[in-house]
């Protein structure tokens, strides 16, 4: 029997990464889950054959902590097949009204937790390729920024940027490197306020500026085609198919409703 495939991914314990390990087990693949809280990370073993998971306390933010929970998951399944950059956090609002604390732990999770994961994860990718992937979660928020969005925003087009920069350093040592660029998902990120001065729900202000919001389920189909195919960028959503277009096609519109509409999100 041949042995099962494995994926790690962080941020496993709610959300995206909790889809995605619902998925790739499903699918017969050994899943590790690496998450800051306990709770979350128990909620998603629980959904998922208790032989084929793997899970341990993940801070992104700490590059000996990757090395840890890698080879930690390496020994338990195997081997590393996907490693799965997935963990994140929302930030919004207009730039002179967040702290920087805010802007510092956003842009050390969003963005130096992808850089030190992708780090930690390419020898293991290396041993397995061809055939392993670096996958990463970016955002529609990082095809054209958005007023109110500007930290998040950097953030995601900097996770685009270096899916595009491996995507060319790993070429040679056969690991795919992919990544999505969801738009508004069902996960609890939208019940959250998006900054510390605000009260109201980022899910509140994604209706009142008439977005839609894709079911989880459709970023986890989307993550298993992205780990099989050949597309560098897989859009997920009517928001980030219609920025996507709209970036490339009509600039200057996109432009203009930017300066009209203000503050959407903050």
């Amino acid at each position: 029997m041949a042995q099962a495939k494995g994926i790690f991914i962080s941020g496993g314990g709610s959300g995206i990464g909790r889809a995605v390990a619902q998925k790739f087990a499903a699918e017969g693949w050994f899943v590790g889950i690496g998450d800051i809280s306990e709770a979350g990370m128990h909620g998603t073993r629980a959904l998922l054959p208790a032989d084929r998971c793997f899970t341990t306390r993940l801070d992104v933010r700490d590059r000996a902590q990757w090395e840890a929970a890698l080879s930690g998951f390496a020994r338990a399944a195997g081997g590393i097949d996907v490693m799965f950059n997935n963990a994140g956090i929302p930030i919004g609002g207009p730039l002179v009204d967040l702290t920087p604390e805010e802007i510092e732990r956003t842009l050390d999770i969003n963005l130096k937790g992808v850089i030190f994961g992708a780090q930690a994860a390419y020898p293991w990718l290396r041993a397995r390729a061809p055939g392993s992937c670096l996958l990463n979660t970016a955002s529609a928020a990082g095809i054209y920024g958005v007023p109110g969005g500007s930290v998040y925003s950097a953030t995601k087009f900097g996770v685009r940027s270096i899916t595009e920069s491996l995507d060319g350093e790993w070429a040679a040592d056969g690991i795919a490197v992919r990544d999505l660029m969801p738009g508004f998902i069902e996960t609890p990120l939208l019940d959250i306020a998006p900054n510390r001065k605000s009260n109201d729900a980022i899910r509140n202000r994604v209706a009142i500026a008439g977005l839609e919001i894709t079911p989880v389920t459709a970023v986890a189909d989307a993550a298993w085609a992205a780990v099989h195919g050949e597309r560098l960028h897989t859009l997920v959503g009517k928001t980030a198919r219609s920025a996507s277009f709209a970036a490339r096609f009509l600039p200057g519109m996109l432009r203009r409703r930017n300066r009209a509409s203000g503050r959407p999100l903050g």
